[in-house]
Parts: C-alpha cells; structure tokens; sequence
C-alpha cells in the first residue's frame, strides 16, 4: 500500500468516526484532505447535518467545494470532534505539525475541541520527534530579530540548530494570519515540553507546531490497515 493509499484509509476511517448533528474540525494538508472529502461523500449519502470549522483558507475552499457547511471557530462553540493530520507521530502522539504553515488556526481548533484524531501514513510514526524540521510562526515585523532571539532559547534548550525562514519559489511564505514561518531543524527534540516553553517565551513568536497532550486518538494507515493508538 503506498503513503497515499494509507493516508485516503486513515482519512476514511476517521470519517466513519462523525455523528450525524456533530460540530467537526477539518484539518490542514493532504491527509486531512483525504478526511474531508470523505466526510462530504459520508454527509450526502446519508443526509448528515453537520457543522464545520476548517483550520486553513484551503480546507475552506476544499470543504465549501464539497458541499460542506462552515462556520467561523467563534461562532462554533465547543467543537465535537477534530480531524488533522501531522509531520511526527512521537511518543505519547506528542505531534509535530505546520508543515503546511497552518499551525496557528490549527491549534487553535484542536483546544476548541472535545476530541482530536490525528491520521497519518505510517512512516510519519518516529521514536523521537525532531527529524522534520519544527515550524514556528512568528509576527512578520522585525521577523529575522525574533529569530535572533529563538537561537537563545533554542540554546536553553540544549539545541544547536538555526531556524530558517520558510520561502518557497522565491517568496517568504505568508501564514492566513499574515504571519511568517521559521523552520528549526532539531535533529531530535529530548525535552519537547521544556522547548515548546522555551519558544512561547519568545516575544515575536506567534505559535509552534509542537502539539502536546492534545490528541487523543491516532489513526495510522499501514501497509496491513488502520492501525489505532492511544497516548
């Protein structure tokens, strides 16, 4: 089975997690992608009513194409369940996430939320988180003398690494929130609580993409099927 046959069956096994009247999270990236549109495909054949808050402009744009009702996060109360993909699957699911520069909506709808399934292919699944680089999204003014000061908490935290600003066909990435992004790649990360601490510290800094103690449910596609995990 190939890493997008293992995240479509994740993503459809999540699916079939929605309760017709819930209040459902919709993830970022191209596992969360799988979600929904098998989320929209479950909604019109059996006549689901639900109510979804999306974490990105693009699952927006891809949930509001598949017929899927949408509302504002404030406008949402308590959500019921949130589905979201991630870049590490560590121990305890201690997660990496913003790899596609959604970080800050995303967690803020995970903490919203009575429940978060994160779904992944299985090489996302690592002994240490660390080895993809951690995303932190800073405020855009004075962005590179924020990152000045990241090197000293990373250096608290016993971590050499730079961070790296994000640019992709030769332009800085832009968060939806109007954010950049710094890459720090750790290597391996030995005390995630005692950085994800460090970088919140940080004046500038907008939010990490260390998500801990927050999922509550792992579905992992595998080349023999969906394997759960608890924390």
């Amino acid at each position: 089975m190939s890493a997008d046959a293992q995240k479509r069956a994740a993503g459809e096994a999540a699916a079939r997690l929605v309760q017709d009247g819930m209040t459902v999270g919709l993830g970022t990236g191209s596992t969360a992608a799988w979600f929904v549109e098998a989320l929209a495909a479950r909604a019109a054949a059996e006549g689901l009513k639900l109510r979804c808050v999306a974490t990105s402009a693009a699952t927006e744009a891809l949930a509001a194409a598949r017929g899927l009702a949408l509302l504002d996060l404030d406008d949402a109360g308590e959500i019921d369940l949130t589905v979201d993909g991630a870049d590490e699957i560590g121990p305890g699911l201690s997660l990496i996430k913003g790899g596609g520069a959604a970080l800050l909506r995303e967690k803020l709808v995970w903490e919203a939320s009575r429940r978060c399934v994160v779904i992944a292919d299985a090489a996302k699944r690592v002994k240490a988180l660390g080895a993809f680089p951690l995303p932190v999204e800073v405020v855009a003014f004075g962005h590179r003398t924020t990152a000045r000061r990241l090197l000293d908490a990373l250096a608290e935290c016993d971590l050499g690494a730079a961070p790296a600003l994000r640019v992709r066909n030769g332009a800085v990435v832009m968060t939806d929130g109007g954010g950049v992004i710094y890459d720090i790649a750790c290597g391996v990360v030995p005390d995630p609580t005692r950085l994800a601490d460090a970088l919140k510290s940080v004046t500038g800094v907008v939010e990490h993409g260390l998500f801990l103690d927050l999922a509550d449910e792992g579905l992992i596609g595998t080349p023999g099927g969906v394997e759960r995990i608890a924390p």
